[in-house]
């Protein structure tokens, strides 16, 4: 164990905030499951070792990713993007229920019976791939039509095969790659044109969806009308219903200061995704304002963490790999929080490493276990390293 402790390279920061994080999450997951439990039937211990076995794959992919020297990244992006491409395509063609939610979100990974979201991988290869084209162009004069196919048309399939199901994950997604462009030194006259045309779309089709959400070919455009007017409203359509938001709501009022303590949460039986998508509301039920402060000064260390490692890393490369990977944790777990207290309408998005997870926890792993590769003060630049001319992978990550 202590020779394993030894091995484990990079950010030591990062390394115990995803520990603690990790371990954290068992208490309110233990606690949430209960609707899991009496509705679904199963016992507190298959969700726990469950739970717990899933950490521990999470490990060894942080573990085994974080050995890689960061440069061989850009190699495997281009062999994962045309798979992910194709993952996400046959994702749209199956429907799966999970949580009594039906969507097209994931696929059934053979043989192991776990339900795999294909768009957290996607997230992941596709921020590789923008990271490894504008550290190609950093140094050159690019046109937008000379960058269209190698940069913006993975950006436009990626976002555009996940929106129909996922709009909130889309819009990170989108968001991220775009502010990498920005940061990476994409001519800003494109980005300036991009970002107006995106604005007047993206307002073309929020008011298509208000008027008429059955011309938008997605099953969830009327959920997202009902989510958006609700946020707006402040209420359900028929006022005698509590939302989702409502219950959430009354679970923090219910915390105070200090919480009622682990395990005390009452409103964990009726508000519905209380394990996963408005997890942290039950955190300040039983841990109080102060245990949800808490939580997020670590998010917020974390990101103080991403920052300092990307201003740290050697090569245009890896400052944008670690930005692209490492930012989307944050901002989601920011998405998280502003919907359990109000501040955004409902999207969906768990609490990264504490919600109660499937292979969401492996996908963040992998990203966390990239961010540590980068972190490495060994990751040497490419360039200046004697490639070894046997290795196809290191002959192929040195040229791009």
């Amino acid at each position: 164990m202590l020779a394993l402790f030894k091995n484990l390279k990079g950010d030591k920061a990062i390394w115990a905030i995803v520990a603690l994080l990790a371990l954290f999450s068992f208490l309110p997951v233990y606690s949430a499951a209960a609707n899991h439990v009496f509705s679904g039937g199963k016992s507190f211990m298959y969700l726990m070792t469950k739970q717990a076995a899933l950490w521990v794959l999470g490990f060894a992919i942080i573990y085994s990713v974080h050995k890689i020297p960061t440069h061989y990244f850009k190699g495997l992006s281009l062999i994962a993007m045309p798979v992910v491409l194709v993952l996400l395509g046959y994702t749209l063609t199956v429907e799966t229920e999970i949580g009594g939610a039906t969507a097209n979100r994931w696929i059934k990974i053979p043989f192991v019976g776990v339900n795999f979201q294909t768009s957290t991988l996607a997230s992941v290869v596709l921020m590789i791939w923008v990271a490894r084209y504008l550290s190609k162009i950093r140094d050159k004069k690019i046109t937008f039509k000379e960058s269209i196919l190698p940069l913006w048309l993975p950006i436009i399939l990626v976002v555009g095969l996940v929106l129909p199901e996922n709009f909130s994950t889309a819009a990170i997604i989108g968001s991220i790659a775009f502010l990498l462009c920005f940061m990476g030194g994409y001519p800003l006259k494109y980005l300036t044109a991009i970002a107006g045309t995106g604005i007047v779309l993206i307002g073309l089709f929020v008011t298509v969806l208000m008027t008429n959400p059955e011309v938008i070919p997605s099953s969830r455009a009327v959920t997202w009308k009902n989510r958006i007017e609700r946020f707006w409203n402040g209420k359900e359509a028929n006022d005698r219903v509590l939302s989702q938001l409502d219950k959430s709501k009354m679970a923090i009022a219910e915390g105070g200061i200090l919480g009622k303590g682990a395990g005390k949460s009452v409103m964990k039986n009726i508000l519905p995704e209380s394990d996963s998508d408005f997890i942290y509301a039950i955190v300040i039920e039983e841990y109080g304002l102060a245990g949800g402060l808490a939580l997020l000064f670590f998010y917020m260390l974390l990101l103080f963490r991403v920052v300092v490692v990307a201003n740290g890393t050697k090569t245009v490369f890896a400052k944008l790999l670690v930005i692209g990977v490492g930012l989307p944790i944050v901002i989601q777990a920011f998405v998280h929080m502003a919907v359990t207290v109000g501040l955004f309408p409902t999207t969906g998005q768990p609490l990264p490493l504490v919600s109660r997870g499937g292979t969401a926890i492996w996908m963040t792993c992998l990203a966390i276990g990239i961010v540590l590769s980068a972190s490495d003060k060994k990751q040497e630049d490419p360039n200046v390293l004697n490639i070894d001319e046997n290795n196809p992978l290191e002959v192929l990550s040195g040229q791009l």
